[in-house]
């Protein structure tokens, strides 16, 4: 498969949009990028821009941003996405909003032409009612920022065709991905449903007075942080040894919280305005330039990590074993 045959669309500029747009661009792929919000047009090219300076910067290409720049159209014009074999949108999780949008998308493209969502909160079984045919429309959930991590789900809805999934997981790998395919949609996915699990307890364990926000997120850092960039549960389990979680599991997974309301720490800050690091309000207390550093920190983190994690993929163990042979 050669991307540099296969235009793909993106409908939706914002953060992660263009960081998907950039992930793409660096795959070789022409891209077309579709912003249904004017505001984002102006936007758009100057923050792929910056993605692309960065990534040449970093060593994940050896070409200049204006190489990758000449295979990338930034337009509000859906008509543009008529030779598109994929479409990515990536559009606020708003049910009507999407409807919109795919009635867009699909009045150009062609018939065999594969449509995903980025969605992290609605099913796609449920997405798939709102476009004309189903069978070719399935979930591609991303993590930001796109183009340096290793995290990708491909999600098949009730009524997606399964071999399409199973190429767009074929197609991820060019794309540096080690993805996941769900043969079996469920809201959340995968890895979300595991994060927001700990969300869960992690707002439960501070709103009780166990801990502070600073405590949890420390304990996360230390622990966590320390494996999981390596192995998952699972394997982390095993590595560490499985009769002692199946000890402590009966005794722990009745005290874990199983609330089903909105946290008042979170609600709170929400109802606030607070948005993180974005306006400098969220569950720390930040000045404009912390916040700032903060966003800063992020990037050179990720690039960073996604450095070291390259040296151990997901089959690691396997190629040590071949090279031995």
């Amino acid at each position: 498969m050669n991307p540099s045959q296969l235009s793909v669309g993106v409908v939706g500029l914002g953060l992660m949009g263009c960081s998907i747009t950039t992930c793409l661009l660096l795959a070789g792929h022409r891209v077309v990028a579709v912003a249904p919000l004017p505001m984002d047009v102006p936007t758009a090219h100057p923050r792929v821009y910056e993605h692309l300076k960065k990534s040449l910067e970093e060593g994940l290409t050896t070409q200049t941003p204006d190489h990758f720049l000449e295979a990338l159209l930034i337009t509000e014009d859906y008509s543009a996405l008529v030779d598109c074999q994929l479409v990515i949108e990536c559009t606020l999780e708003n049910l009507a909003i999407k409807k919109s949008v795919y009635e867009k998308i699909e009045a150009v493209v062609s018939t065999e032409a594969v449509i995903t969502s980025n969605t992290s909160a609605i099913p796609i079984s449920i997405l798939q009612k709102e476009v004309r045919q189903p069978e070719r429309f399935l979930g591609l959930h991303w993590a930001e920022p796109s183009h340096t991590t290793r995290f990708l789900e491909v999600i098949c809805g009730e009524l997606s065709d399964e071999s399409k999934g199973e190429w767009l997981y074929e197609l991820s790998h060019l794309w540096g991905k080690e993805p996941t395919l769900v043969r079996k949609d469920i809201r959340g996915f995968i890895s979300n449903r595991l994060m927001y699990a700990l969300y869960r307890e992690a707002f439960n364990l501070v709103e009780n007075g166990y801990a502070t926000v600073e405590d949890v997120d420390r304990a996360c850092r230390n622990n966590g942080g320390y494996w999981m960039t390596l192995v998952g549960p699972f394997r982390w389990m095993d590595l560490t040894g499985v009769p002692a979680y199946h000890t402590v599991l009966k005794d722990l997974f009745p005290t874990l919280s199983t609330s089903t309301e909105v946290p008042a720490l979170i609600d709170d800050i929400v109802k606030a305005g607070g948005k993180g690091v974005a306006n400098a309000h969220g569950f720390y207390s930040y000045t404009p330039e912390e916040a700032q550093l903060w966003r800063e920190t992020f990037e050179a983190f990720s690039y960073e990590i996604r450095e070291l994690a390259l040296k151990y993929p997901a089959d690691v163990v396997k190629k040590k074993l071949k090279s031995k042979e």
